[in-house]
């Protein structure tokens, strides 16, 4: 299909308002699916895993299409769980328009201004559907007014509801002067004629709307102030080309479950969302052939790898051979898809600007950009977000952990947001996400997809030791076992390092009193002890040694006796340099809405947290704080109670700082502790 003829539209918001449905509705309406399904029944075409059924939210994008008006319009129904940003973080580097929904009850949400933030990022144009008129306490001109004093003044009506809450039946299109009736889930009809007890709030806001669409066009802006009827279609291609510029933001409505609003949306994805020809992708291509960008991939247990892809440039045709611009490896591209949701439709072939799938592709993954022959082109990078919560993972069955780590891995191309590693000081398996519901949906489709179960435990925290004062001791070590001994001397300093990070060896020793091939044994042997401080366990860190004197023995000297002799004299100092515990501070910032930042602000007092400032962000206020990661493992769930689901953060390691001295000694009891309960 040429360019010019297809929309590429994210469905983003918040989750709870309804973006599945709408996405559902507007398939039903085009004629591309036969019923409306529900999320409550588990029946929607893009809610179509097992675990979005029984959780009734969506933790991935889904593709969808359908044609409307001789348009085909692609659609990604994205995730408004923040937890699952991921995904819609890389829907919106591949389309010309977002969605963005919102609930005519709650309004401006959490997910609602992160996602016009990232938006705003990208000079996306923008189209907003109030979803949920018939709801109680459903208020469109609040949400309306919302958007204009939180998200932007360009925020302008082109329907508005007839009715509301209970009585809601129908809206009005004030864009094409046309009414539509509540279709109560069947096919939307024809538009009706406005009620005559409407004509006013009509006249209102159709003014409202011409007002502000003719600020952005000279010629219409003067035709108007002349008194002159602007016609429909010429208003509607001046708020497109308003829209494609950024410079307005059309404001939607309607309730997604009971396919009202539908066919005026559709409409104005039509006439609003500029296509792939009037828009260049977010995603740079040179124009030289194919190139086609891989946003997402899906990890199917049985169909194994598919990739969708956004066609930046030239045709992608089926049994074609491309070169993946980052590893430089060939694909062969088999059988192309189009995807409705888990429904393969076979393609022959997908046209610049539009969206599609392979599967089977040997070493291509979310990110990759496929070229039709190698040449030199910046890959573009997906700017995810960072994982926030991480979690020590463990295999139920012994002999598991192959299986965990490679499952673990196909997971995690599908969604780059969730990481496994391992820590180097603890040796624990860490399972990092976005939120505790993120990792817990990892580990549920480890068990629903590849049969592995695992174990989820709060992580160690990774505490280091060092010293705060110089210190000087020597050890010998001898052993006689009746042939040959050993024999090893040596007297060490210990020095505490400015920056209390890293470690120095400096060998001092003058005369030969130790010759230089023992030297670097007591170096290893210091290095080992400090492996595990006296204190609790931790690693050492922030010393110097300095090597200063020592013995030797013509037989009985060997690099074993001064290791161990290394290793005990760094012992005995470091019980006199004034050890102390360190812990990891981590930097927080901790985006609440206005009225819970009272609470917040005493919470991070109580986990020790040092507040660093606060900024107001449009009804939202975001916190910096330096807060200590023991204090902070469990924070989701508080600050979700605390907000209300409403808040959010993001944290990342700042620096080690001493450990206050009646927690130490806690810490220190519990690590004395231990091997005394194991002798038990």
């Amino acid at each position: 299909m040429e360019p010019g003829k297809i929309r590429n539209v994210a469905v983003t918001g918040h989750r709870g308002t309804g973006k599945t449905s709408l996405v559902e509705s507007m398939l039903f309406q085009a004629g591309a699916i036969n019923r409306l399904g529900t999320v409550e029944g588990g029946t929607t075409t893009s809610d179509w895993d097992e675990d979005e059924q029984r959780r009734q939210m969506s933790l991935a994008s889904s593709l969808c299409h359908l044609e409307w008006q001789g348009r085909k319009i692609n659609l990604i129904d994205t995730p408004g769980d923040p937890g699952f940003g991921g995904d819609t973080v890389a829907a919106l580097r591949v389309v010309e328009g977002a969605l963005v929904v919102a609930s005519a009850v709650m309004g401006v949400e959490v997910q609602t201004n992160r996602v016009w933030e990232r938006a705003d990022g990208l000079d996306l144009p923008r189209v907003v559907f109030v979803n949920m008129l018939d709801r109680e306490r459903a208020d469109f001109f609040r949400a309306l007014e919302q958007f204009r004093s939180l998200l932007s003044d360009r925020c302008v009506a082109v329907h508005i509801p007839i009715g509301s809450e209970h009585e809601l039946t129908g809206i009005v299109d004030v864009l094409h002067m046309k009414a539509y009736t509540s279709p109560e889930g069947e096919r939307e009809g024809s538009p009706t004629e406005i009620p005559a007890e409407l004509a006013d709030t009509v006249a209102e806001y159709r003014e409202k709307l011409l007002d502000t669409v003719v600020e952005t066009d000279e010629s219409l802006m003067e035709r108007y102030l002349d008194g002159e009827e602007l016609g429909a279609e010429e208003v509607a291609h001046a708020l497109k080309d308003a829209v494609t510029r950024g410079e307005l933001f059309p404001v939607a409505c309607g309730v997604a479950t009971k396919n009202l609003g539908t066919t005026a949306l559709l409409d104005l994805l039509v006439e609003g969302v500029p296509s792939p020809a009037k828009r260049p992708p977010a995603v740079a291509a040179d124009g030289a052939g194919i190139a086609a960008f891989v946003f997402k991939t899906v990890a199917d247990p049985f169909a194994g790898r598919i990739n969708l892809l956004r066609v930046l440039s030239g045709t992608l045709a089926s049994d074609s051979t491309l070169v993946n611009a980052r590893s430089r490896g060939k694909e062969r591209v088999g059988q192309l898809l189009a995807l409705q949701g888990k429904e393969h439709e076979q393609a022959k072939e997908f046209g610049t600007g539009d969206i599609g799938a392979v599967a089977k592709l040997k070493d291509t993954t979310t990110g990759d950009l496929l070229l039709d022959h190698e040449r030199d082109i910046e890959v573009p990078e997906l700017d995810f977000p960072e994982p926030v919560m991480s979690f020590a993972i463990t295999p139920k069955a012994k002999g598991d952990e192959e299986k965990v780590g490679t499952s673990l891995r196909r997971l995690a191309e599908e969604d780059p947001t969730l990481v496994l590693r391992r820590d180097p000081q603890t040796g624990e398996q860490l399972l990092s996400g976005m939120s505790q519901m993120h990792v817990e949906v990892a580990v549920d489709r480890l068990h629903s997809r590849f049969g592995v179960d695992v174990e989820l435990h709060q992580p160690q925290v990774p505490y280091l030791e060092t010293i705060r004062k110089e210190s000087r001791a020597r050890h010998r070590y001898k052993k006689q076992t009746g042939g040959r001994g050993q024999f090893g001397d040596c007297e060490i300093v210990l020095e505490p390092l400015p920056e209390r990070e890293g470690y120095e060896f400096v060998d001092e020793i003058v005369g030969g009193v130790i010759q230089q091939g023992f030297r670097p044994a007591v170096d290893k042997g210091v290095q080992e002890a400090m492996q595990h401080g006296e204190l609790a366990g931790a690693p050492v860190q922030g010393v110097r040694v300095r090597l200063v004197d020592g013995q030797q023995h013509q037989v009985d000297s060997s690099e074993m006796a001064f290791k161990i002799a290394g290793s005990m004299a760094f012992k005995d100092a470091y019980a006199k340099a004034d050890p102390v515990l360190l812990e990891p501070i981590m930097e927080v910032d901790v985006s609440v809405p206005d009225d819970a930042v009272g609470a917040v602000n005493g919470d991070l007092n109580s986990r020790r947290g040092r507040l660093q400032g606060m900024e107001p962000r449009g009804g939202m206020t975001s916190i910096k704080a330096e807060v200590p990661m023991a204090e902070i493992l469990t924070y989701s769930q508080a600050l979700t109670s605390l907000t209300g689901g409403r808040g959010d953060y993001h944290m990342h390691f700042l620096r080690y700082e001493e450990v206050p001295s009646h927690i130490a000694q806690k810490l220190i009891a519990e690590f004395k502790k231990e091997p005394e309960e194991a002798n038990v």
